[in-house]
């Protein structure tokens, strides 16, 4: 399972806050957007155990998960309007027990510190038995170890920030957490690009065979 927690500082909780024609003004929810596509979708397919989680004004996570989503396209409005109907079901997330939003799509009152423990502690199961590892989080960071002389981690979870640095709160809580921190590159990329980038790398077992 490859899992990608991605810190959304300024996304609305208010689904009346989200404007499908204005993305970039909803807290920069474009950008997630493209961070769940990129996540989860393949050219004409889907990724097989990928979870995309965006942890929404450290309250409310949704997760996207490949394996059961159903009538998800990649473009930005439509991606975005299932986000939408996430902040809508919040009545329906009581405690930590999710919302079902749509086939592959829940929401949970969680922020990041919950989620974080929750994706270590059950491999993002939920409390069911996780795999054959343990689940090794990686914070992907300007100033982290060069991703390439890194090992590929077999049951990673990659937390990184939106369009914002992460808070003085989120780094001391990843570093806490967080098993390595690494950089996908000499130039800082946007979030999704940085998704692309770590999906390869996975994908090539560190580069090693394509």
């Amino acid at each position: 399972m490859r899992q990608f927690v991605v810190v959304a500082h300024e996304a609305p909780t208010d689904p009346d806050a989200v404007s499908l024609s204005d993305l970039p003004g909803a807290g920069r929810l474009d950008l997630l957007c493209r961070c769940v596509a990129t996540g989860v979708f393949l050219s004409h397919g889907i990724r097989d155990s990928v979870r995309v989680h965006l942890v929404v004004d450290d309250a409310l996570t949704v997760t996207f998960d490949a394996d059961s989503l159903r009538h998800l396209h990649p473009d930005e409005r439509n991606v975005a309007a299932r986000v939408r109907d996430a902040l809508a079901a919040k009545p329906d997330a009581i405690g930590h027990m999710p919302a079902d939003v749509s086939p592959g799509v829940e929401l949970r009152r969680m922020g990041l510190e919950a989620t974080l423990d929750r994706l270590l502690d059950s491999n993002g199961t939920g409390g069911a038995s996780g795999g054959a590892t343990d689940p090794t989080l990686v914070q992907l960071h300007e100033d982290g170890d060069p991703l390439v002389d890194a090992a590929p981690p077999d049951d990673p979870v990659f937390v990184l920030s939106d369009h914002r640095d992460f808070t003085d709160g989120e780094e001391s809580l990843l570093a806490e957490r967080a098993e390595r921190r690494v950089r996908v590159g000499p130039e800082l990329l946007h979030a999704d690009h940085a998704v692309s980038v770590v999906h390869n790398w996975l994908d090539t077992d560190g580069y090693e065979s394509y």
